[in-house]
């Protein structure tokens, strides 16, 4: 009898091994890059098609290649932009096309499995601050133009920057077990049921687009969680939910709008800033007319998380009280009386989805340091905005905040003083000046 039970629970532990054994193959399986070339280096490649070169580009900027790849003040895509994660800064590599500290010794093979496969040429795992797990998604046409565009950009020699992860982020073979929880090694397959622009739609943002590196919550381990672009804390920022739901989503916003605040920056409420504001200012600002209006139709069609609009806190709560002081002696020169904004440079707070957030750690953050508008094509005014930080205290932070998310058709949770007190820790805001000076 005792001999049957270990032969079961042996063939159960070798059933899960090869479970296992299967996963990690079926994971790690890059052949689907055996189309591209393997045989010529980057550097030693002819000149490539200009037709190429200039979808190629394209490619790159829905992408956002160039953001990442140069570093503030320093030369486009040669690397040493810090990326900050929960778990240290890793530092962007150069590709250009260099010898002998960008990618010039690559072939058009070795650069497909680096981004769709987070794997390097020497074999080592590339750490998912690059989003292979989005790039997988992108077809070879697409691919074999970015290489081409690649390949034309001027080398230029600049080491990487050693990261700053600390044990055991800094084990590269720890990506085996990340990959196999959270990367999904399959194309990007069209859904049958749906229109060519939804597919478009789809294809841009789960593929170059990576909004979900953003827009998708993370766990513990930095992998997606399911609540797919439903808005997630970014290291003292939020990125907000950015489906249909008309509460905290864009489902409010028409296709038009989406698209205008994808290229200009700007609608006829919301002013990209921060982070976003650097996607638009890189990004979308330079995609097509129909493929921003591909991504409206695809983000507006997301059922998302079902968050509804509580009831509002009455105007007579003292924090209210005390936030419409503060906001009429402090914001309304530029928010306007009933929270308008100006159109196309200040953000108006009236029923706006971005203001109720369920997080207000956007709201905390901009009024703490202040931000600056996206400067686009088509918005070159790039209006900036002070910091409150030592004009006002925690408490009159949050009381203003509570204030703008209950006005004006908003309706949010109340904002607490010790999230602000955190805040402005978090990331070193000016201490308020002695108001009995």
């Amino acid at each position: 009898m005792k001999s049957k039970l270990w032969l079961g629970v042996l063939a159960l532990v070798l059933a899960a091994g090869g479970t296992a054994l299967t996963a990690l193959y079926a994971n790690g399986n890059s052949n689907a890059d055996d189309v591209a070339d393997d045989q010529v280096p980057a550097a030693d490649a002819a000149a490539p098609d200009p037709a190429a070169i200039t979808r190629g580009a394209y490619v790159a900027v829905q992408g956002d290649c160039a953001a990442c790849h140069t570093k503030p003040g320093g030369n486009a895509y040669a690397g040493g932009y810090g990326l900050q994660t929960p778990f240290g800064v890793i530092y962007s590599t150069n590709i250009t096309p260099e010898r002998d500290t960008g990618i010039g010794t690559w072939t058009e093979r070795d650069f497909f499995r680096a981004v769709r496969h987070g794997k390097r040429q020497d074999g080592a795992l590339l750490y998912p601050a690059m989003p292979y797990n989005a790039y997988v998604k992108m077809n070879d046409a697409d691919l074999h133009d970015l290489w081409a565009y690649i390949r034309s950009l001027k080398p230029v020699a600049q080491a990487p920057t050693p990261n700053t992860l600390g044990f055991p982020y800094n084990i590269r073979l720890a990506m085996l077990g990340w990959n196999l929880l959270y990367f999904k090694n399959a194309p990007y397959v069209a859904e049958p049921g749906q229109p060519a622009q939804w597919n478009r739609g789809r294809y841009l943002v789960d593929g170059a687009g990576h909004c979900g590196a953003c827009h998708t919550p993370k766990d513990a381990l930095g992998g997606d969680t399911s609540a797919y672009l439903q808005g997630a804390e970014l290291l003292g920022g939020y990125a907000p939910e950015i489906t249909g739901n008309p509460h905290v989503g864009v489902g409010s916003w028409s296709i038009e709008q989406v698209a205008q605040y994808l290229k200009v920056g700007s609608n006829h409420m919301a002013v990209a800033a921060g982070a976003m504001g650097e996607a638009v200012e890189h990004s979308t600002q330079y995609l097509n007319g129909p493929d921003l209006a591909a991504i409206a139709v695809y983000l507006e069609s997301l059922p998302g998380s079902g968050a509804q609009a509580p009831a509002a806190i009455s105007a007579n709560d003292p924090a209210m009280l005390r936030g419409a002081h503060i906001y009429e002696t402090q914001c309304m020169a530029c928010h306007n009386v009933q929270g308008q904004g100006i159109d196309g440079m200040v953000t108006g707070f009236a029923d706006n989805p971005g203001i109720r957030a369920l997080s207000p750690s956007n709201l905390i953050s901009t009024v703490l340091k202040g931000g600056r508008a996206a400067v686009t094509e088509g918005n070159v005014t790039g209006a900036g905005m002070p910091s409150f930080a030592w004009r006002l205290d925690d408490a009159d932070i949050a009381a203003v905040l509570t204030y703008v998310r209950n006005s004006w058709g908003n309706a949010a949770p109340a904002v607490g003083s010790p999230l602000v007190s955190k805040a402005r820790a978090a990331v070193h805001a000016e201490p308020v000046l002695d108001k009995q000076r």
